[in-house]
């Protein structure tokens, strides 16, 4: 039986009002980063200038991830989160008043995009870890799938908001939404009962936690090999808003498809989301499936004629992208022992986010020597090949994970 009540963790007023402010500040940051796209593609007229931002942005959780997963394994992790959301909002409004000053030019630009980057490093896994804590523990794989699907239906609204609002308004209002957006999630944060919170794991002082995780990883059966092609694919595999901001200005028009091909890819990734939390048992056959429609789905957009083309390709893409995602949260969190799960969402995060600033540039430089369509052709192509390969090394003849056949480490 794989199907189970899709919003069941949200039976819980802690995870309601955690998840419920994480929407509206996500809305307010999707804003925030598509007004900083168009308006760097404006200044520079570069995908590459915009493969530069993607690297600021996800390059210090490359750096720091690993480290700050050990960070939220030992420390409070709501506190942790309150004082990182407060610098986001910071960040926000800092933009808005650099944008007011009219010194935000490239320079700026990346300075504030680096600030970014560092915050978010150190709060991506202690804000996660702080989720699984609001649940039991059969809920954690449905309560992070549905934070996906939060992180990911926010942006139907956010880019399309900006679409709306950046020709009227202007770049600098926009901010101005993030920063007040942000006062969303600090609040919930705030407004948690502690008294419902469970307890983290403990976690003995000393050690070296990050070789400690290096080293479950490598020798728990298929985790190496699947965080192998989950590095690869998201490397390659979604690094559409790289090349869109130019593809929707020189091949279909307009600069404004950027957003509302965002905001459909976010429709597809909030249905493949919400799909991964209705079951009650999420397998690597699920995660592969979802790769090869990522792949073939990013084929068809690289090929895409008109926006209105893009549009409809963007529903499977966004849709294959967020259940291959959500699907490596879920299965990972049911394998791995509680007193690592910080880290497990710390690697995982490193190998999504992280993946960035190597596949960003790359793809930027591709536009810019090669072509618009293919600096997303050869991403989807390399998709499809490591689908293939954790089909024929991990899956074809393997029994499929059962989380009670793992080894489980003592920490």
């Amino acid at each position: 039986m794989t199907r189970a009540s899709t919003f069941r963790s949200l039976r819980h007023r802690n995870t309601r009002l955690f998840l419920s402010g994480l929407a509206i500040s996500q809305i307010g940051a999707w804003v925030q980063f598509t007004a900083v796209a168009v308006l760097l593609d404006r200044l520079t007229e570069s995908t590459t200038a915009i493969g530069i931002l993607t690297a600021l942005q996800f390059g210090p959780l490359l750096v720091l991830g690993a480290w700050a997963g050990s960070i939220s394994d030992r420390f409070d992790r709501r506190r942790i989160v309150l004082w990182t959301q407060t610098l986001l909002a910071v960040q926000a409004a800092l933009f808005a008043i650099a944008y007011a000053a009219g010194v935000l030019g490239v320079g700026m630009i990346y300075a504030l995009t680096l600030l970014l980057g560092v915050v978010s490093a150190i709060d991506n896994p202690a804000r996660r870890g702080f989720l699984t804590q609001l649940v039991d523990q059969e809920e954690i794989s449905n309560v992070l799938a549905l934070n996906t699907a939060t992180m990911t239906g926010s942006r139907i609204f956010g880019p399309a908001i900006a679409a709306l609002l950046i020709g009227p308004a202007g770049a600098g209002w926009l901010f101005v939404i993030n920063a007040v957006t942000s006062i969303a999630i600090i609040w919930s944060i705030v407004g948690v009962n502690g008294a419902e919170v469970r307890p983290a794991p403990k976690v003995t002082p000393g050690g070296r936690p990050v070789r400690e995780a290096v080293a479950y990883i490598a020798r728990t059966p298929q985790l190496g090999p699947v965080f192998v092609v989950f590095a690869i694919v998201s490397t390659f595999g979604f690094n559409h808003n790289v090349s869109l901001p130019r593809i929707a200005s020189d091949l279909w028009g307009n600069e404004t498809w950027f957003g509302w091909v965002m905001t459909a890819t976010s429709v597809g990734s909030l249905t493949g989301s919400l799909l991964t939390a209705g079951r009650s048992r999420v397998t690597l056959r699920w995660m592969f499936g979802h790769a090869v429609l990522l792949g073939v789905s990013g084929v068809a957009l690289a090929y895409s004629t008109s926006g209105w083309m893009g549009l409809v390709v963007a529903v499977p893409l966004g849709l294959g992208g967020a259940a291959f995602i959500s699907a490596m949260n879920a299965w990972t969190q049911d394998t791995c022992p509680p007193a690592m799960r910080g880290r497990m969402l710390a690697f995982i995060a490193v190998a999504f986010l992280g993946s960035y600033p190597i596949g960003g540039p790359i793809t930027g430089v591709v536009g810019d020597l090669f072509g618009l369509r293919l600096s997303l052709l050869y991403g989807a192509v390399i998709v499809l090949a490591s689908a293939v390969w954790l089909e024929l090394r991990v899956l074809r003849g393997s029994v499929l994970h059962d989380p009670a056949d793992e080894p489980r480490l003592s920490v």
